[in-house]
């Protein structure tokens, strides 16, 4: 008689995520339960659609700034960009005015010039880091100082505001939306799906990842480096666009100190979303935590007197270092 052993194998014990990726989920809820504790408005409609309406702006920017630093590059010019972007967009459009009226027609014109203006400036900084070979950090950071000379210049030393009328017609794309919620926050969450699948399930986000992660290797693997580079550029300067027509409808003008701090901001949600500074792993929804911890930051110090809200910036700085020293450990203990 023959005895047959079954041998059964205990299947591995399940690993718990680890802190890069619980650490912005739980700040994100302690900074809920902190503003709630703090304000009893903090999670009332019209506090939470003001939040991500204004976190709107820099979300959309910090999706095309996820894949820039994924693949290993920085922009250090999309608040100055941004300035002049709708600097320019309100000039055609108040010298459109007389020609086409106002409508949706040149609502359409302001738009395009936006989208092709930031397309453009994205694609400058993307030739000179990859063609010309010169570093990124150099290239935008001389960029942010041009546009936001142009911008004052063109507004020459003051603001530049769109028409009265124009503005009014134009109001609803920020105010307005869809049951309830904002076009900003609309936008904001169709350009996270879309950077979401391009960051996971194409063969783009792979190649970006592989060229932050090693661009010689990821060369002889048939990735074209250059050209991804390239296009994380082009992508930002749409986003900016895009952040932009958004933008522009909130206030009607735009100044030399439009847009300040905004790459501070959008490099910092990357951050602290899990994105690793030097490139190589990037991830979108991170990058949307990031932006909402950020935006309860701002909106705490505006609903409390516990820190001066002009300390954000501080706080920001203080924020990225703090992500970046975090990814720094992980990576050791990795």
């Amino acid at each position: 008689m023959t005895t047959q052993t079954v041998t059964t194998r205990t299947p591995p014990p399940r690993r718990l995520p680890s802190m890069s990726v619980l650490g912005p989920i739980l700040a994100l809820v302690i900074l809920v339960i902190v503003g709630a504790l703090m304000n009893s408005s903090f999670l009332s409609a019209g506090n939470i659609n003001n939040v991500l309406s204004r976190s709107a702006f820099i979300g959309i920017i910090a999706v095309g700034m996820t894949f820039v630093i994924t693949a290993g590059g920085l922009d250090l010019s999309v608040g100055s960009m941004a300035a002049f972007i709708a600097g320019l967009m309100i000039l055609v459009m108040n010298a459109a005015l007389p020609s086409l009226g106002v409508g949706v027609p040149i609502i359409l014109l302001g738009m395009a010039v936006a989208l092709v203006a930031g397309i453009l400036a994205g694609l400058l900084n993307g030739f000179f880091i990859t063609t010309l070979g010169i570093e990124a950090f150099i290239v935008t950071l001389g960029s942010m100082g041009i546009y936001r000379s142009l911008v004052t210049w063109l507004a020459d030393g003051g603001t530049l505001s769109l028409d009265f009328d124009l503005r009014t017609f134009y109001r609803p794309v920020y105010f307005d939306g869809i049951l309830g919620i904002a076009w900003p926050i609309i936008v904001f969450a169709a350009v996270v799906i879309v950077g979401e699948i391009l960051m996971s399930r194409t063969r783009f986000g792979r190649h970006c990842a592989a060229t932050g992660s090693n661009a010689h290797v990821a060369h002889y693997s048939a990735v074209n480096v250059d050209r991804t580079r390239l296009a994380t550029y082009a992508m930002l300067g749409l986003l900016v666009g895009v952040a932009t027509i958004m933008y522009v409808p909130r206030l009607g003008s735009a100044s030399a100190s439009t847009g300040v701090l905004w790459e501070l901001e959008a490099i910092a949600a990357v951050i602290i979303g899990g994105t690793v500074l030097k490139g190589g792993f990037g991830r979108v929804w991170g990058t949307v935590i990031g932006v909402l911890i950020l935006g309860l930051i701002d909106n705490i110090l505006n609903l409390t007197d516990l820190v001066s809200p002009y300390l954000n910036g501080a706080i920001q700085g203080v924020i990225i270092v703090l992500a970046v020293i975090l990814q720094r450990e992980a990576k050791a203990k990795g």
